[in-house]
């Protein structure tokens, strides 16, 4: 029963077993260097890409909150500035009704003064009408009085007379 077993331990089987167990120790080597250490590499460099993406979108994030409270600040801004810009808009609006309104009355007051030049310069015609009216009276009473042979005296005595129911206040108005 000796000759003949299941598993023998002999040289040979011993031998072989060694050379397996350094074919695979090779075999462990080959494959680590040429599969398991590049695998382990890309692993490495995907977390370490990982890790430079979080921290960039972590920073990203920030900025991005950053930039949100500048825009809230300058749309806050946005309302004053706006409140600002009407406020100005009516300081000048008021300042040109204000040059507006000083404008007409000086061209009122040229106009007022025009027509008083006016009415001042009709009345000096009117009186140099009356005046020429009066003479034209004075002579022709006179030519009545001459005609009835009266003297230089007597003329310019009635002349003076007839001005005077005439009156002063006909020559001033």
């Amino acid at each position: 029963m000796f000759g003949e077993r299941l598993f023998g331990l002999d040289a040979q089987t011993l031998f072989d077993a060694g050379i397996v167990a350094v074919n695979m120790f090779v075999l462990f080597i080959f494959v680590s260097y040429f599969l398991l250490n590049p695998v382990r590499n890309l692993l490495d460099k995907r977390k370490e890409r990982i890790a430079n993406d979080r921290d960039q979108a972590e920073k990203d994030k920030l900025e991005a909150a950053k930039l949100k409270e500048d825009y809230d600040a300058k749309i806050k801004n946005v309302e004053k500035d706006a409140e600002a810009i009407l406020s100005e808009a009516r300081k000048k609006a008021l300042k040109n009704e204000e040059r507006i309104v000083a404008e007409a009355k000086e061209e009122a007051a040229r106009i007022i003064a025009h027509a008083k030049n006016e009415a001042e310069l009709e009345k000096q015609k009117v009186k140099d009408e009356l005046k020429k009216e009066i003479i034209a009276v004075a002579t022709l009473m006179a030519g009545k009085v001459a005609a009835v042979s009266v003297d230089e005296a007597t003329q310019n005595a009635l002349i003076e007379e007839t001005l005077k129911e005439i009156g002063e206040s006909t020559w001033q108005s």
